[in-house]
């Protein structure tokens, strides 16, 4: 891996970043929170009619219970999503691997309502009995989430969407004896930006860190 020799720290005001063009300050800011988990939501609306979209943006928020948040765009940029969701009440989220990353970046085009994602980029729904919304069949780990709050941020007009895990599909080998997710067997996939997506890799794992004894690796 090749790192780059850092000589100088260059410090950017936040009235430079409001002079910079629109995608130019996009890419930046969009990069600058770092590597982030990507992944597929799929959503169904009342009639039957699927929605496929890719978000970068997702949160764990906490395990007991188990929530998960994500943010929506405004309204006006991306409404299928959160309409679906506040109509039916259940979506999922799929995980990302490098053989679909071309059709999932696709699906962040602008489609009409009434054309269905998982049809225009070529991805299969997963229909699964007691989970309304779909799956995408060809993730590798992927779990349903029932609405259970969602938060207007009036900044910038955006929505925190928040869920309750109900279900989970995955191969259990990515499960070893602690719980902790082998994700990197399942090829799960990170992204930066807007449009840059990188296979990761483990570099280390700490047991649980406490003040008065030494700090112990895992595996």
């Amino acid at each position: 891996m090749l790192f780059v020799c850092f000589r100088e720290m260059k410090q950017i005001s936040s009235a430079e970043i409001s002079s910079w063009s629109r995608f130019y300050r996009g890419n930046f800011i969009n990069s600058l929170s770092g590597f982030k988990s990507v992944s597929l939501i799929g959503t169904i609306n009342e009639t039957g009619h699927t929605n496929l979209a890719i978000f970068s943006n997702i949160v764990h928020l906490g395990a007991d219970p188990a929530l998960v948040g994500y943010v929506n765009r405004p309204l006006e940029a991306a409404p299928h999503t959160i309409a679906n969701i506040q109509k039916t009440g259940m979506y999922t989220i799929n995980h990302i691997h490098d053989e679909i990353v071309p059709k999932a970046h696709q699906t962040s085009a602008k489609y009409p309502e009434e054309i269905s994602e998982f049809d225009a980029v070529g991805l299969t729904p997963q229909f699964v009995e007691g989970i309304k919304a779909p799956f995408v069949r060809e993730s590798r780990v992927k779990y349903a989430l029932a609405l259970r709050e969602i938060i207007p941020i009036s900044w910038n007009n955006t929505f925190f969407v928040i869920g309750e895990i109900q279900s989970v599909l995955l191969d259990a080998s990515l499960i070893p004896g602690d719980g902790f997710l082998e994700l990197e067997k399942a090829g799960s996939i990170c992204s930066l930006g807007l449009d840059g997506y990188y296979n990761p890799t483990r570099l280390i794992r700490y047991a649980y860190a406490k003040a008065d004894q030494p700090l112990k690796q895992i595996g």
